[in-house]
This record gives C-alpha cells, sequence and structure tokens, in this order.
C-alpha cells in the first residue's frame, strides 16, 4: 500500500511540458521532454534593414504546461472508524488472496488402496440363454 502511496504522491506533484508544433492545421511533431523540432518549412524573419514582402508562415509552436500539486495536504484524522476497518480489511485480503499452500495437502496419500481377491463384476452378472 505505501508504494502505491508513493506513486500517487509521485505523479500528483510532476510537471511537465508538452510542445507540439502544428504545419497549417497538422499536428506534426509532439515532443515531451525537448522542444519540437519542427517540419522544415518554417519561414525566416525579414531583415529590419530592408523593406520587404512577406508571407504568413504557416507553422504555429504551442506549448502545453501541466502543473503539479505545490502542497500536500494529509486528512488522516477525517476518516471514520468504518473506513479504516475497511481498508485494513481490503488490505488484508488482498495481501493474503495470493499466498498458496507450501504443500499439496491430500488426505487420502496415507490410505492404501483395498486389495482385489476376486473380481467383482462376475458375481453380480447376469447371462441371459
Amino acid at each position: 500500500m505505501s508504494l502505491a502511496m508513493a506513486f500517487v504522491v509521485l505523479f500528483s506533484t510532476m510537471s511537465f511540458t508538452l510542445n507540439m508544433h502544428y504545419c497549417g492545421d497538422v499536428l506534426v511533431e509532439t515532443a515531451m521532454f525537448h522542444k519540437a523540432e519542427g517540419c522544415g518549412m518554417e519561414m525566416e524573419k525579414p531583415s529590419a534593414d530592408g523593406c520587404s514582402i512577406t508571407k504568413k508562415n504557416c507553422c504555429n509552436d504551442e506549448q502545453l504546461v501541466v502543473d503539479g500539486q505545490d502542497e500536500l495536504q494529509l486528512q488522516v484524522d477525517k476518516i471514520s472508524f468504518e473506513q479504516h476497518l475497511f481498508i485494513a480489511s481490503f488490505v488484508y485480503t488482498h495481501v493474503n488472496l495470493f499466498e498458496g499452500l507450501d504443500n499439496n495437502v491430500s488426505s487420502y496419500e496415507a490410505y492404501e488402496p483395498p486389495l482385489v481377491i476376486r473380481q467383482l463384476y462376475k458375481i453380480d452378472e447376469t447371462y441371459l440363454i
């Protein structure tokens, strides 16, 4: 249970940025830990010293920032006794669910099979003549 709680704390406090590169209306590349490289069709910015006519750039870069929690508040005091009982019984049964017996115990191994003295099926047979 502590491992699961550690994962919950880790992923609830983790922040990350998702970089996306669009060429027109089509998503070309998505990057999580580095900047999206692009499709190679980006237009150069015009120089400031001359007058030039430029077309609108068809490429667009966007960032999606997912912020994690900054503060964690543990509210163990607000859990009722019935909830404590339920959690404890759930964990106990879940842990013991996967434990098996060490040895396969069978009750018939201590006994020997009966000895065959005569063929019983011949005693009860009837023959039509």
